[in-house]
């Protein structure tokens, strides 16, 4: 199943000079990239990202940090594309936090701190990148893209999936 799903790279990532290694990751695994851009998010962008729900499940202390956290310098977002994208992306980007993130993941790679240490310092964990879940991606992608932001065009690796 073809899909779509956004991923940004975090300030953090943006800072150490990751994006181009972010999007490698992604391109060499036959992911197309049909939107990318590098914008700075306001707080009350933010608050559209950051939901709710997120201070529903882990505390409004928690969507502060994190609000904090995405504004504080500009971020890389981009739709990605391919068979089964989310979950794919996910598996390229590592565990949520990044002390638990395989090797070989974009978190376990390039982040080593964990909850603990976010928690001491009462900062957001710094985790270089954020990849939509499955439920949340059509949403995402349509609150940072516009239909005309997002591009159809063929690559070789489309030959390999059709």
């Amino acid at each position: 199943m073809i899909e779509q799903t956004l991923v940004f790279v975090k300030p953090d990532g943006v800072e150490r000079g990751l994006t181009g290694e972010i999007i490698k990751r992604f391109e060499q695994r036959g992911l197309k990239i049909i939107g990318l851009k590098m914008v700075k998010i306001d707080k009350k962008f933010a608050t559209q990202h950051y939901t709710e729900d997120i201070a529903k499940r882990r505390g409004q202390h928690i969507r502060e940090m994190l609000l904090e956290y995405a504004t504080q310098g500009p971020v890389v977002a981009m739709v990605i594309e391919g068979i089964n994208a989310v979950e794919n992306v996910r598996k390229i980007v590592g565990d949520t936090e990044p002390k638990s993130a395989l090797p070989g993941t974009i978190r376990g790679d390039f982040a080593h701190v964990g909850y603990a240490h976010a928690d001491d310092k009462k900062t957001a964990l710094r985790n270089l990148i954020h990849a939509s879940s499955g439920s949340d991606a059509p949403q995402e992608v349509a609150l940072w893209f516009k239909k005309e932001e997002l591009y159809r065009y063929p690559v070789v690796h489309d030959k390999h999936i059709l």
